[in-house]
């Protein structure tokens, strides 16, 4: 049937229980067979304000405009009203927000930036679509349901290599086709990894983004960069193509941040052959779907990197923690595992140094995703403050309201700013040059970007008001990130570390001849 023209005054009389019509957005919606199977109830809906009404306020005050795009609500729509048009629409697979600062500046039409180029733009655009049509699906199935991505998700980010991108330029690259074509892998520098970080984290899961590929992005790196020719031969492709899980397995119940307290203990068999391997591993992301462990280990002349294959003597069990068990979250024990001298990553008793500069590359990464979150949810308090009415006005028209908002954006530029400006260093210098000269500056700004985050979550729950504790509904994802921003602020070493390891830095680095 086709959909009718209709005026305001047509639809004023359909205002019962029996003949129920209303306008959103100046289409007009028959909910005379819906009001009985209404989520909130026939009497909202028979409100005087809304039956036979332009019930467009009521509505947006109430629901997302992704309600009125999901298909089972299509054959509603009867009709439009004459002379006017719809003005709200989503935004298409790909697109970019229009809401000031939801972007960074270098993706806000009229501004322009030195580091980004068209090879950056046409990737952002095509892995945010990838996101949006493949991946953010899947995390809304599969995150509140607690289980891994699926097999389909990972056949398609392999296919396209992101996980093999997802670990920044380099001769891993070379000969594979990235995103169909579109990359050349010379072409591929820091801030091509940087988009793909603020991407991902758009798919509106925390613990289903780290499941699908937080493991390889802090556990693939010691293989990548001090595996033996063979070994890298052998797993990267694995893990690349998908076939293969991998995770970093540092932390302990007994050590927490403390590195030099680890206990898990290597030991050479008597025809040094092969290590045997006993100990535990607690709060490992991905450590669930792991086939390799990349484990710090104490050993008799230090600490020492091993890839530990999962063979006989290695058992995972599931943390519940915060966020979803998508995340792959485990507890690891390895008992008598028997693993060839050839795993080992890097040089014997070289641990330490092996670990610290993978901390470095962790915790960049972790801005990148922090300070992407971040716009996340100012976009979201933007659209919100802008609808909502108290008080007979919009939030927006509340100073108090406004102050949390500028105190938000100012923190999420600062962080991008500064981010942008440690990639660009990240791309004139060698990883070993990084690792001395980037880490406090990483650690210092993952510090700031975290207590930045936490403190965004808290005045966004406030602006929200209940909406914002309900995992449902207009402030979901308000809920959802109050609930788990406090992950980035201890994964990758603690902020009170990382704020006193970046300090300390700095103290070492004075000139010895500089006085007040």
């Amino acid at each position: 049937m086709s959909a009718k023209v209709l005026t305001r005054q047509d639809i004023e009389s359909h205002n019962t229980a029996g003949d129920l019509w209303v306008v959103i957005d100046s289409k007009v919606y028959d909910l005379t067979k819906f009001k009985d199977v209404h989520p909130g109830g026939v009497g909202v809906l028979l409100h005087p304000d809304v039956a036979g009404q332009d019930a467009t306020e009521a509505f947006y005050s109430l629901h997302k405009q992704e309600v009125l795009d999901r298909p089972q609500y299509k054959p509603l729509v009867i009709g439009t009203i004459k002379d006017e048009e719809s003005l709200i629409a989503s935004p298409g697979p790909g697109e970019v927000s229009l809401v000031p600062y939801a972007e960074p500046t270098w993706l806000t039409p009229g501004y322009h930036s030195p580091y980004f180029k068209e090879t950056h733009r046409r990737y952002q655009k095509a892995i945010r679509q990838f996101v949006d049509d493949v991946i953010s699906p899947d995390a809304a199935l599969n995150g509140p349901r607690g289980e891994r991505p699926s097999a389909e998700v990972n056949e398609k980010m392999a296919e396209l290599n992101l996980f093999a991108m997802a670990l920044g330029p380099g001769k891993h690259l070379k000969g594979l086709k990235l995103m169909s074509g579109l990359i050349a892998p010379e072409e591929f520098d820091p801030f091509h990894e940087l988009i793909t970080s603020q991407e991902l984290v758009r798919c509106g899961d925390r613990g289903y983004g780290d499941g699908i590929i937080a493991g390889l992005i802090i556990g693939l790196p010691p293989v990548m960069n001090f595996g033996s020719e063979e070994l890298k031969q052998k797993v990267l492709p694995q893990v690349f193509s998908g076939k293969k899980f991998i995770c970093l397995a540092t932390s302990e119940a007994h050590a927490g941040s403390d590195v030099f307290g680890l206990q898990t203990y290597a030991k050479k068999t008597e025809d040094g052959k092969h290590w045997i391997i006993n100990g535990t591993k607690k709060w490992i992301t991905g450590g669930m779907y792991a086939d390799y462990f990349s484990t710090s280990c104490k050993t008799d002349d230090g600490f020492t990197v091993i890839l530990i294959p999962r063979v006989e003597g290695v058992e995972t069990k599931p943390i519940k923690t915060s966020y979803s068990l998508s995340a792959g979250t485990a507890y690891i024990t390895f008992y008598n595992v028997k693993v060839p001298v050839e795993n080992t990553l890097g040089p014997e008793g070289g641990g330490i140094s092996i670990i610290f500069s993978n901390f470095n590359h962790e915790r960049w990464i972790m801005v990148c995703a922090s300070a992407s979150s971040q716009r996340y949810i100012i976009e979201r308090c933007l659209k919100w403050i802008n609808q909502r009415k108290a008080f007979g006005k919009t939030l927006a028209n509340q100073p108090v309201v406004r102050a949390k908002i500028a105190a938000m954006i100012s923190r999420a530029e600062a962080i991008q700013a500064w981010l942008e400006n440690i990639t660009y260093q990240m791309c004139h210098m060698s990883y070993k040059r990084r690792a001395s000269q980037l880490a406090g500056q990483i650690a210092l700004l993952k510090t700031y970007s975290t207590r930045s985050a936490q403190q965004t979550a808290q005045d966004a729950v406030q602006i929200f008001g209940g909406r914002g504790i309900t995992q449902s509904g207009m402030g979901a994802e308000i809920e959802h990130y109050y609930r788990t921003v406090v992950f980035d602020s201890l994964l990758g070493g603690s902020e009170d570390v990382l704020a006193d390891l970046g300090i300390r830095q700095a103290i070492k680095a004075i000139p010895k001849n500089t006085k007040l």
